[in-house]
């Protein structure tokens, strides 16, 4: 990676007139600027100027000590601003490639005297009950961290202010801001947690209640957001793990304290989506139970009415026939006694069904 200052000329005009001898800038310079977000040169954890412009890069590195770094946050870059920034800080082809892509699993490759880092971003939409998932890349060298975020969760914009406003952290070197990164990422994960849990809750008290409900599609839906999250957050535990035992990785000692403290973090949330999964998937098959039983029940309940119904059909459809002779049909009483009879056997019948549990 090289950030030596390119050769400048003294400028003999007057400042705010064009040189049409100036050296044009870099074609690739302009999509980068259109993806940056914010490019900051650091020393001695405090903020030199405000947002450096990519071609002075170098010279600002130069001009300060061998604490100072630069710091370069991205989001949504194009296939040419990658690249652009590739050519720029002598990044290696593979890092380019996989940061142009935003759909690479989470992992951790070193490049020489580079970290490279990915891993997934989340948020959660309570109202729609949605995961939303992005991705962010992380290079860390000696004097250069790079951020670079597709989607939109978890913005770091605040992070930045956050290490700015605590100058003696953020002196520590560019290893602190891969910390606060991660860090940020991770916390945000119990957040998206937490509102999974809750909903979960409501549907398992659904399942459960004695309101006469169908939450299947709700179930399903969530069933997929976690299955997003966890794709997230289970595999980004094996590259921190590497992150914090592996000596040979070029990670401050006194570093890996607070990024074991992450992965304690991780692996937690790793654990608590793995329960969500499985808590799902039992209320699902309890509510498959509780609709297959309701149903049984309805099919009793209306085979129990239907009994009840074929006494009084047969009995009438008996003295509709127009025969001459036919009990108690000369009887005063014949038919009061046969609307009697009827009702005591649709009485009996239901007193009967209802004592069984028909009904």
């Amino acid at each position: 990676m090289s950030l030596s200052p390119r050769p400048r000329r003294p400028d003999p005009r007057p400042s705010g007139t064009a040189d049409p001898d100036a050296a044009p800038e870099a074609p690739g310079d302009r999509p980068i600027e259109r993806a940056v977000t914010d490019c900051a040169v650091y020393e001695h954890g405090r903020r030199e100027g405000g947002v450096v412009p990519l071609g002075e890069v170098a010279e600002r590195l130069e001009g300060v000590g061998e604490d100072g770094f630069l710091w370069i946050g991205l989001h949504d870059p194009s296939p040419e601003a990658v690249q652009g920034l590739g050519r720029r800080f002598d990044l290696h082809a593979l890092v380019v490639e996989d940061a142009m892509s935003a759909h690479q699993r989470p992992k951790l490759e070193r490049h020489g005297d580079l970290l490279f880092l990915v891993l997934k971003t989340a948020e959660y939409d309570d109202d729609h009950e949605h995961v939303a998932i992005g991705e962010l890349t992380l290079i860390l060298g000696p004097r250069l961290v790079v951020s670079i975020r597709h989607g939109a969760p978890v913005p770091l914009r605040d992070v930045r202010a956050e290490l700015e406003r605590d100058p003696e952290r953020l002196a520590k070197g560019p290893g602190v801001v891969f910390h606060a990164i991660v860090d940020r990422v991770v916390d945000v994960y119990a957040d998206v947690l937490d509102g999974l849990v809750t909903d979960v809750d409501q549907v398992e008290a659904t399942v459960f209640s004695d309101v006469r409900s169908n939450p299947t599609e709700r179930i399903y839906r969530l069933k997929r957001e976690v299955i997003a999250f966890k794709r997230a957050v289970t595999p980004l535990v094996t590259p921190l793990t590497r992150l914090v035992e592996d000596r040979a990785l070029p990670v401050a000692d006194a570093a890996r304290p607070y990024l074991r403290d992450v992965l304690d973090h991780l692996v937690r949330d790793a654990e608590g989506v793995a329960s969500i999964d499985d808590l799902l998937n039992g209320v699902l098959d309890a509510n498959l139970a509780q609709i297959g039983v309701r149903q049984a029940d309805d099919a009793r309940k209306i085979s129990a009415w239907a009994a009840i119904a074929v006494v009084p059909t047969a009995i009438f459809g008996l003295y509709g026939m127009n025969f001459e002779h036919m009990p108690e049909l000369r009887w005063e009483l014949g038919y009061p006694a046969v609307l009697v009879v009827t009702l005591l056997v649709c009485v009996g019948l239901y007193w009967r069904l209802r004592r069984v549990g028909w009904l």
